[in-house]
């Protein structure tokens, strides 16, 4: 049942991704190398220049489209993704009330990603309306607007924003009006929502590889009675079949196991390739990437079940080396051992890094002086832990490492 990194890379690459075709790679990886400490690294990526040509990635997967300025999930996000080079690129899939599936990181997130509390005929049909925080009692500002609670025409007449949301505003402008300092609202006027179908067949035409993750529901299922998850993993697939998309070019995700055994049973060609993406340290109580005994399943069982590819956050992957080094922690040598494929996430989605890098960079902290260590932890990832490919919210920077150092 196992497969070697080697095989798995060969999977992932599929061959050249549009080969000759230019990414746009833009100022910001150069500034990262700039951002860099003095050394081997910083001299080999500075090497790559600015005049030569950057090809598409698929070493580079883009993470919801291009959210570190476009809003996630929506169509200019994805082609914001796609100039900047990434060969694989997301669509987080949800479900609406008429039981068609959309492009959105979570069934309940309309009232943050989008302008749903602005519309009154729309914010109406939300699970819980937007109401105001008390700073008198401490209640804090909250909504929750869901997929399902519209059907396909109604979401898609919704406007993409930022993923944003004020906690402590008491009026509904201050709410809406929350995108982080380092992200901008420069390119939020306009934020096209998409269907499943259309992110299909608007990468079809692109010629990238699809990642399409199946959420999970947020709402009793089965919904309303009789649509099962079964129902809902299987329309997944089926949406591929029927845009005549091979099953080479597709990798589906799921933080739910139970989906990845699903596709492997109905759909092998499918499930053989699909992802299952590990959250288990917000899941599993004592849950430590350097002890073993408290992964359950553990790597040897996820591989004899099949799974090939594993994706867990960066922080997973990686642990403080002597002198100030990153490097790979006992996680990712198991998951190498075990024959597992891996895939980090999320690049460029922790906002400066002066301050550690957050959630993402926790177990590597000590170790992280600011912004250059982006592209210092991306070389440990590709060269040292030997992973497939990294999500990141802004390509062009996995784009522009793949390029130079040659990764698929």
């Amino acid at each position: 049942m196992r497969a070697t990194l080697a095989v798995l890379g060969l999977l992932l690459a599929g061959g050249p991704v549009l080969a000759g075709e230019a990414a746009q790679i833009g100022p910001r990886p150069f500034y990262l190398v700039d951002q860099l400490k003095p050394g081997p690294l910083k001299e080999r990526l500075a090497a790559c220049g600015i005049d030569r040509p950057y090809t598409p990635k698929t070493f580079s997967i883009s993470h919801r489209g291009a959210p570190l300025m476009f809003p996630e999930h929506t169509r200019e996000g994805l082609l914001a993704a796609y100039r900047m080079g990434a060969g694989i690129i997301e669509c987080d899939v949800a479900f609406t009330k008429d039981r068609q599936l959309v492009c959105r990181h979570s069934q309940c997130d309309l009232h943050t990603t989008t302008d749903i509390l602005a519309r009154p005929n729309l914010a109406a049909k939300c699970t819980k309306g937007f109401e105001p925080a008390d700073p008198a009692t401490g209640r804090k500002a909250s909504a929750k607007c869901c997929t399902s609670d519209l059907t396909l025409d109604e979401f898609k007449s919704l406007n993409g924003k930022m993923d944003a949301a004020d906690p402590d505003a008491t009026n509904l402008a201050a709410y809406m009006n929350a995108t982080p300092r380092w992200r901008t609202d420069l390119y939020a006027t306009t934020g096209t929502l998409m269907s499943h179908k259309e992110y299909i067949g608007l990468l079809k035409g692109m010629g990238r590889k699809f990642t399409p993750e199946l959420k999970a529901p947020q709402v009793p299922m089965p919904f309303e009675g009789s649509y099962t998850q079964d129902q809902y993993a299987q329309q997944l697939i089926d949406e591929y079949k029927q845009a005549g998309i091979p099953a080479s070019d597709v990798y589906p995700q799921s933080f739910q196991l139970r989906d990845i055994l699903y596709w492997l049973e109905k759909d092998p060609d499918f499930g053989r390739q699909a992802i299952f993406l590990d959250d288990r340290d917000e899941t599993t109580k004592g849950f430590d990437p350097e002890k073993p005994e408290t992964w359950r399943p553990g790597m040897a069982e996820l591989a004899a079940k099949g799974v090939r590819i594993l994706a867990p956050p960066l922080w997973m992957l990686v642990r403080p080396g002597p002198d100030g080094a990153i490097e790979p922690s006992t996680y990712a040598r198991e998951a190498k051992k075990a024959g597992l494929g891996l895939i980090a996430w999320s690049l460029e989605r922790s906002g400066p890094l002066k301050e550690g890098g957050g959630y993402y960079y926790h177990s590597i902290k000590p170790v992280v002086t600011g912004d250059g260590d982006i592209l210092r932890l991306l070389d440990v990832l590709h060269g040292q832990v030997g992973v497939l490919g990294v999500f990141s919210d802004w390509p062009a920077t996995t784009t522009f490492y793949a390029n130079c150092v040659g990764a698929p």
